[in-house]
């Protein structure tokens, strides 16, 4: 750990092999929480994990996200959410007892909390309290503790001010309003400064400080109980935060992170995100992560990264698009055209591999099948759209049969701001994604992860092809250096920032160098039994639970799939699972008798902790099934509905402490011993 120093207490649990269970701080429930899972909700959950052998505790990130209930698309890395605070321990809130109840029973029986609903009015009664002790809060602000916790926490300022400008613009994103939108660090102060907006701007520090303490108290509570508390540190910011509005420069707004495309995301997967600007934030040190690792050390022991593998190289894509097809990985070394003319491609060649070429027999012929396919459209009709498309949309080549994109046509957002038959428009942004290369800049190209299907490549011969993948897989091999590089410095700066234990989400298309890095570093990384697969193998085999890396976090289910339960029932091959763990006779619905048998081969793995998530524990007694496995999900990735991250306990955490099956199966769990290496089994 950095800094040498000595550690004590939970501390002490990083090196040890755990078993944890994972839960949002969002559904904890507690006979003093109020319809959501609250910070003082903490302390009675880490009791029942003791008498439960749990060691750890991992939670989903805690940040202020507003109104958007996913905690990955937070409003700041540093101000904590309003949605986790107990109203009725603060000091200020004793004369509202009697709304508190009223809010309680409002919102105490829902099976899943309504994140806005409750939210709303959480606020518009912390609103209420403030005001009626703003005079007091204000001194303590100037001479007090408040005062004394500002000048510790200087984010805060910016948050307050950021945070008051939102509301004053109806909570729209800080790109829509119509002033403030590029402000100077002077421009923060001066309205920081300003007394006429000082009482707004106090009512969210006030809530922070509270926020602060409230969840301090809870972690050392919980590490006084002996378990060990995991934080989740997304790695990228959302593009409607304070901290891409006040600091611009460390963001690359033109870009949008995600994920090249795979089974389950075909497109690919755009997050909205910017990228980083790592030569920027290198200039100062990278003070923003520094920053961040230390606010998260006032309350976690270890901190899981999410998408580490950001810290290679991110997949982008520009903001005109709103898929990912035509992503690219940052940094990577880009083919030329000095690379092209060697391969024996002129100019018009260039242009056939990097431009997606229409030919005009193919847009007819989808232009008919869109005919026959609409509703009371007529010959004119049909050729009134056609004209538009020609007109509108496309260039000729000269007198040849081929036509290009317009220069005005610069992504998907295009195209579809055109207001064409949902039809054509499909097809035409299928045309655009159509193509070899991505020319990123001038004399830049960067090949799609589609390439090999697109129409260009299906005219190369067998030489050419040949010769392209050579020169492909040479950029791939010099690219990775440089990945290996960047990630190397990058994770440096993190684990030599922070005493606290790093673990890795290093899922998706991994490059060879990342397992070498973050073993260097003595960086876990994460293994999901179900996708930890020898994938380019014959009947791709499960990898064997003594062959996991010790330096590694094992699960059975992650916050964005399937349950361990609705997985089993509707999603695995239980013929080649059976076999894999030794039970080839499993039911194929399951129940606790199942959960027993899989939950204690996963926690056999030789890695150092063996996480689950709390519903997958739960599991292990028939007293918590719900009726639909899928309402037992926390998410469901591509969805946008009220569903999504409102998972709650199906009773308070009090009740569920009584169930002795359930606390004498997860404590024998616990007590799984590594599963031993086979005779033979290289170590």
């Amino acid at each position: 750990m950095a800094g040498g120093k000595e550690k004590t207490g939970a501390d002490n649990n990083t090196g040890k092999r755990l078993i944890g269970a994972v839960v949002p701080v969002g559904a904890l429930r507690t006979e003093k929480s109020i319809g959501v899972g609250e910070f003082p909700d903490l302390p009675e959950f880490a009791e029942l994990c003791v008498k439960m052998g749990v060691g750890l505790i991992q939670l989903l990130p805690v940040n202020d996200t507003g109104y958007e209930s996913s905690p990955y698309f937070s409003l700041t890395a540093f101000a904590l959410h309003p949605l986790y605070l107990r109203i009725g321990d603060l000091p200020e809130a004793a004369k509202f007892k009697d709304k508190l109840a009223a809010i309680a029973a409002e919102f105490n029986k829902e099976v899943r909390f309504n994140h806005y609903k409750i939210l709303k009015a959480k606020l518009g009664l912390l609103r209420e309290i403030y005001d009626a002790n703003e005079k007091e809060i204000t001194e303590g602000a100037k001479s007090g503790s408040l005062g004394a916790w500002i000048t510790k926490n200087p984010w805060v300022k910016d948050w307050a001010v950021y945070r008051e400008l939102k509301e004053e613009n109806d909570l729209k994103s800080w790109q829509e309003w119509p002033d403030n939108q590029k402000v100077t660090a002077a421009d923060i102060k001066a309205r920081w400064d300003d007394k006429k907006l000082q009482g707004k701007h106090l009512f969210w520090v006030w809530l922070q400080e509270a926020l602060d303490k409230q969840f301090s108290e809870a972690a050392a509570a919980v590490a006084k109980a002996g378990i060990l508390l995991e934080g989740d540190l997304p790695i990228l910011m959302n593009e409607d935060s304070c901290d891409v509005w006040s600091h611009p420069e460390y963001f690359n707004l033109h870009l949008s992170a995600g994920a090249p495309p795979d089974m389950y995301s075909p497109e690919g997967q755009r997050w909205g995100f910017p990228t980083y600007n790592w030569d920027t934030q290198a200039k100062d040190d990278y003070t923003f992560w520094r920053n961040r690792l230390k606010s998260a050390e006032k309350y976690y022991k270890a901190y899981r990264i999410d998408h580490i593998l950001g810290f290679f190289r991110i997949w982008a894509s520009p903001r005109q698009d709103n898929s990912s097809i035509l992503g690219r990985y940052i940094p990577y070394i880009p083919i030329t055209l000095k690379d092209f003319e060697e391969l024996g491609f002129d100019e018009g060649r260039i242009r056939w591999i990097s431009q997606p070429h229409i030919p005009t027999h193919e847009l007819w012929n989808a232009l008919r099948d869109i005919r026959n396919g609409w509703d009371n459209l007529d010959a004119d009709g049909a050729a009134r759209e056609a004209g538009r498309i020609f007109g509108e949309v496309l260039d000729r080549i000269g007198s040849e049969e081929l036509w290009l994109f317009k220069k005005s046509i610069t992504g998907e957002k295009d195209i579809c701001a055109l207001n064409l038959h949902p039809a054509a428009q499909t097809y035409l942004i299928k045309a655009w994604q159509n193509r070899l290369f991505l020319e990123y800049e001038k004399g830049q190209f960067f090949p799609l992860w589609f390439y090999k299907e697109s129409r260009a490549y299906s005219t190369f011969s067998e030489d050419e092809k040949k010769r392209l993948e050579a020169l492909l897989k040479s950029r791939v091999e010099e690219s990775e250096k440089i990945w290996e590089e960047g990630g190397r410095k990058l994770l440096s700066v993190l684990t030599a920032s922070s005493s606290m234990l790093p673990c890795a989400e290093d899922l998706g298309a991994v490059p060879d160098c990342v397992p070498k890095v973050l073993a260097k570093l003595n960086i876990l990384g994460l293994r999901v039994v179900r996708w930890f697969r020898e994938w380019e193998k014959e009947h791709q085999p499960y990898v064997p639970f003594e062959d996991y890396p010790e330096l590694s976090v094992c699960t059975a289910a992650v916050h964005d799939s399937s349950t361990l339960r609705e997985w089993w029932d509707k999603e695995a091959d239980h013929e080649s699972f059976c076999s894999f763990i030794g039970f080839p006779s499993l039911p194929k619905v399951y129940n606790p008798g199942t959960a027993k048998i899989i939950l204690y081969k996963t926690a056999s793995a030789a890695s150092r902790f063996r996480v689950f998530q709390i519903q997958d524990l739960l599991h292990l007694s028939p007293k918590w099934y719900a009726e639909d496995p899928a309402a037992e999900r926390i998410n469901v990735p591509g969805t946008l509905n009220d569903f999504n991250w409102t998972y709650r306990l199906p009773a308070t955490i009090s009740e569920i402490a009584k169930d002795t099956d359930l606390l004498k199966a997860v404590t024998e769990l616990a007590a799984v011993k590594p599963a031993a290496k086979k005779k033979g089994a290289k170590s």
